[in-house]
Order: structure tokens, then C-alpha cells, then sequence
């Protein structure tokens, strides 16, 4: 008995897919969450007695306003400042130590070019621990 040649044999997809989605829906469904949490490598630093208050004390204040021209008004530490006399105090700040926070606040009508060169001054002085927030 002699067999056809089937020139393009098909292979029907549909059922193995089918399959796979049945397996994803059972795994999602049985999974549990706290398994997954308890994997998480989530160690946080012990908190320590007297480094807290010292570096709430070191932090930078930089608020950044809307001024007259286009750099913004600048309030470094509760005290008005031009730019280039943030760049002197950051450059005083950056020898002391490098890891000093610098939290900016930026208003809401604050240029944005003013917030830039603040960025662009921290940058210059090696300050990268830097936060950004709007008033």
C-alpha cells in the first residue's frame, strides 16, 4: 500500500497554546504572597543614635523662586543668594564633605533654567547627593 506525500504538513498550534495559558492562570492563582516577600533581599541600616541628628544639621537648603530675570531668586539656607555665591558656599560645602545632602525647592512659577544651573553648580562641586522638591 503505497502512502501519500503530504507536501506541507501542518502542526495545529492551538491546543499547546491553549496549555501554556491554563499553566500561567494556575501558577498565578497559587502562588503565594508571601512567599514572594520573604525572598525580597531587603535589608535596611540600623538606625544609629547620634549620626541622625548630626546630619539633619548638615543638610543644604537651596529653595529656588520665581525672580525678575531669568536665573529665578535663590534662598540658600533661609538667606538670599546670587549664583555664583552658591557656587563659593557649595564649593566650601563640597571640602567638608562630599556627602552632604542638598535638598532643593523649587516653586511651582520657578524658571526652570535657575533649577538647571543650581544642578549644574552641585555637579561642578562633587555634591550628588541631591533631592529635588516643589513648594
Amino acid at each position: 500500500m503505497a502512502r501519500k506525500e503530504q507536501e506541507n504538513p501542518a502542526l495545529d498550534m492551538t491546543p499547546m497554546i491553549d496549555v501554556v495559558f491554563e499553566l500561567i492562570i494556575f501558577f498565578v492563582v497559587t502562588i503565594k504572597q508571601e512567599d514572594l516577600f520573604s525572598k525580597l533581599n531587603a535589608n535596611r541600616p540600623a538606625p544609629s543614635s547620634g549620626a541622625a541628628s548630626s546630619e539633619q544639621d548638615t543638610t543644604v537648603t537651596i529653595e529656588v523662586g520665581k525672580g525678575r530675570d531669568a536665573n529665578g531668586a535663590l534662598v540658600y539656607n533661609k538667606a538670599p543668594i546670587k549664583l555664583k555665591e552658591l557656587d563659593r558656599n557649595l564649593k566650601e560645602v563640597s571640602r567638608t564633605s562630599k556627602k552632604t545632602p542638598i535638598v532643593i525647592r523649587c516653586s511651582e512659577d520657578s524658571p526652570h533654567k535657575a533649577l538647571v544651573d543650581v544642578l549644574d553648580v552641585c555637579y561642578r562641586n562633587q555634591l550628588f547627593s541631591v533631592s529635588i522638591f516643589t513648594m
